[in-house]
């Protein structure tokens, strides 16, 4: 198990340059923006505009907080997603417009280099946490996380489990975390 610390994400700009990302993971570890299998990063959305585009890789964007964002993938019929939406999926590579829906948010993208891995994101709110995981597995807090009493994860602070290992969190009716299973 190893705590991912909010303060020690990496930051780097966008890849279209009109923002800033805060990187959690990487898989492999010393993969660069074009060529990870999988990557797991954060990001503020202060303005209307076009998403990066990543060849051959699939998107999960969760908002976090803020009002929400309309999303145009490829032409399709706009949708919405807000704080409580579940996790949305859509082709990286499909030419993707986001509008705001009431000033900026804060959004998490697990982007899936596509026939490399699976995974799946999903919000637990308001129950224990158990994890065990086959593969690689993340529990990503939206609010602070004990274990058994203590803090173990502030609020964006992030868990890794290899696999094998095994995570039982504290219940706690206002926690909130996204679990991400790569297989």
């Amino acid at each position: 198990m190893k705590i991912l610390r909010a303060s020690d994400y990496k930051r780097m700009p966008w890849k279209n340059g009109k923002g800033e990302t805060a990187e959690i993971a990487v898989f492999p570890a010393d993969a660069s923006i074009d060529d990870f299998d999988c990557r797991i990063s954060m990001a503020s959305v202060v303005e209307d505009g076009a998403f990066s585009t990543f060849e051959n890789v699939d998107r999960t964007l969760v908002v976090l907080s803020g009002e929400g964002i309309r999303l145009c993938v490829d032409g399709s019929d706009p949708i919405e997603l807000r704080a409580d939406s579940a996790p949305y999926i859509f082709a990286a590579d499909a030419p993707t417009i986001a509008t705001l829906l009431g000033g900026p948010i804060t959004d998490l993208n697990v982007m899936m280099r596509r026939g490399t891995s699976d995974c799946r994101v999903r919000r637990q709110t308001s129950e224990p946490v158990a994890a065990w995981c086959r593969g690689v597995t993340l529990v990503f807090a939206l609010d602070r996380c004990t274990k058994d009493g203590l803090q173990l994860l502030a609020s964006t602070d992030c868990v890794m489990l290899e696999p094998g290992e095994a995570l039982v969190l504290d219940r706690d009716e206002n926690a909130s975390v996204i679990v991400i299973d790569i297989a």
